[in-house]
């Protein structure tokens, strides 16, 4: 790969991906629906994608902003309300970890959707 945007935000997605397939793992299913799964699958299809600079991956990612960004929110939503009830450092590290995950989903976004002609 010749950029290295590219290829920092393929590990983004790759690391995204990964985690939303650990949360998958270790969370039942009354907690954690199926769909975070299929985010991850396609977290991973769009890190393929701008690995390998394709042009179907900015779309990808584009397309993955939203239901991304609103998987963070209501996990941060939760996270806010479970830390105000059971006050706990790992649980404010988890809340702090989604701000940063919207925050770089955000600025993922932004970057992809100005540089779509030329990425």
């Amino acid at each position: 790969m010749k950029r290295r945007d590219g290829l920092l935000l393929a590990v983004f997605y790759a690391v995204v991906g990964v985690l939303q397939m650990v949360v998958f793992a270790l969370s039942s299913y009354n907690v954690m629906p199926p769909h975070v799964g299929v985010l991850a699958v396609l977290s991973f299809i769009a890190a393929y994608g701008l690995l390998r600079a394709r042009k179907w991956a900015v779309w990808l990612v584009i397309i993955l902003f939203f239901p991304q960004l609103v998987f963070g929110a209501i996990s941060l939503n939760a996270g806010v309300v479970l830390y105000k009830i059971i006050p706990e450092f790992t649980v404010l590290l988890i809340d702090i970890a989604l701000g940063v995950f919207i925050v770089l989903t955000f600025i993922s976004f932004v970057y992809i959707a100005a540089r779509r002609k030329t990425f």
